[in-house]
């Protein structure tokens, strides 16, 4: 087996992109949307966006923390 040197840039987009697919899995199980509009609404979100903002690190924890971010965002958005 060959062990990776350097991961490429479109190696790290494509395991963000899989991630958020992790994510949304994780969100589906509340209830209070389908899977296409969590998709969008993730993505449209600042934990999304800082998600695919590399220098923030956020894509090295998982997808159930990642989740529980969106979700206490979601809360805060709710409040106010």
């Amino acid at each position: 087996m060959e062990k990776i040197v350097e991961v490429s840039q479109e190696q790290k987009e494509l395991a963000i992109d899989l991630l958020v697919t992790l994510i949304v899995e994780e969100l589906e199980k509340n209830p209070g949307g389908n899977p296409t509009s969590l998709l969008h609404a993730f993505v449209a979100s600042k934990t999304g966006a800082l998600l695919y903002d590399e220098s923030s690190k956020l894509w090295w924890n998982g997808p159930s923390y990642i989740a529980e971010l969106y979700r206490e965002e979601k809360q805060k958005e709710t409040i106010l």
